[in-house]
């Protein structure tokens, strides 16, 4: 019950009904899920041009030759990934940023994917960066951190560089928002220059 309480989202009544479960398992179904949780950690790393979770380097997404790579949404953990890709309305590719800044928690720029993003904008062939960051405080100050990062290389590449449409509610979190208000946001995003409209 320790272990499962360290796990998010996990409290003590949860992490009990959970190990009682786990008790009453076959032995066949407790190693499955053993072996699952074993072949997670052996097996999947980041990729090398996105730095979502894959089993092969590169993705299937970066890999795919039907996705726009001129097209890069930039969102903060590959859980906010799967949420667009399960709205199904972007056919870009993406960048996971692995995390947010967050000084107070010690979570700077050299924490995150900033400096591969930077390179990958500089390297061409990239006409617009949507950055969908969590629009609570995190997600905004991560979001206004990249646009001045990228203003040098977006003016000198002529990169677009949007931000998403405010359709995703302030504070939430974009894995828990329904796939029509995030094809919303998408469809609805706005120029993120630092200008005014």
């Amino acid at each position: 019950m320790e272990n499962l309480k360290a796990l998010p989202g996990i409290g003590t009544r949860t992490a009990e009904r959970l190990a009682f479960h786990l008790i009453k398992l076959s032995e066949d179904e407790a190693m499955q899920l053993a072996q699952a949780i074993r072949d997670v950690k052996r097996n999947l790393t980041h990729c090398s041009q996105c730095f979502h979770f894959t089993e092969k380097d590169p993705c299937p997404i970066c890999s795919d030759p039907q996705r726009d790579k001129s097209l890069v949404c930039v969102v903060e953990q590959p859980k906010d990934l799967m949420a667009f890709e399960k709205a199904g309305s972007f056919r870009g590719v993406y960048h996971c940023l692995l995390g947010h800044l967050a000084p107070l928690e010690g979570i700077e720029p050299d924490d995150l994917t900033i400096g591969p993003l930077l390179k990958r904008a500089e390297s061409g062939g990239i006409r617009e960066i949507v950055i969908a960051t969590n629009p609570d405080l995190e997600g905004e100050g991560t979001a206004v951190y990249l646009r001045d990062q990228l203003a040098d290389v977006a003016r000198r590449k002529g990169i677009k560089v949007t931000r998403i449409a405010r359709g995703v509610p302030a504070g939430a979190e974009i894995e828990s928002v329904s796939s029509a208000i995030l094809t919303d946001a998408m469809t609805g995003r706005q120029s993120y220059d630092g200008g005014r409209p």
